[in-house]
């Protein structure tokens, strides 16, 4: 066992329909939906997916379709760590609140951690999310490369 980090010789194609998460913090909800009204009819052409309120706000207020996961505290979050590990999502736009500690600040770094994994594009303002949805790749296919988790695990059970 000679390096203890995954090779990244896997390649993973992000689909020109990509699937994005969207995420914020109770201090944060308003300017997450500010932004993502802004961005409504880019985001309309995507599939949607998010956390408790942030789902259900985007979704009442702005008419996009979103699919509502539960709320980040009570797990919201590591369902879309599940689907980042999956390679079930492609972006993350995730709004958090630097100066209110959250009482799931674990799964929170988890969550990140598994977004710089597995290469995921990830913002956590809106001017990060203003340059990765005006990127020429948003529409396009996008190649990119991801840990060889199957040849990292076979090489550690060896």
């Amino acid at each position: 066992m000679s390096d203890t980090r995954p090779q990244r010789d896997v390649r993973r194609t992000l689909p020109s329909r990509k699937r994005i998460a969207l995420i914020a913090h109770d201090g944060k909800k308003d300017e997450m939906l500010e932004w993502a009204g802004r961005w409504r009819d880019t985001l309309a052409r995507h599939r949607l997916t998010g956390t408790g309120t942030t789902a259900s706000r985007i979704a009442g207020q702005l008419g996009l379709e979103v699919e509502p996961l539960m709320s980040g505290p009570l797990g919201g979050d590591q369902q879309i760590g599940a689907r980042i590990a999956e390679q079930a999502l492609d972006l993350l736009v995730f709004f958090w609140d630097p100066f209110a500690p959250q009482p799931h600040d674990p799964d929170v770094k988890a969550l990140l951690r598994l977004a710089a994994l597995w290469n995921l594009p990830v913002a956590c303002n809106p001017s990060s999310a203003d340059f990765l949805l005006s990127s020429p790749w948003l529409d396009r296919d996008y190649e990119m490369a991801i840990p060889d988790a199957g040849g990292w695990i076979s090489e550690r059970t060896v």
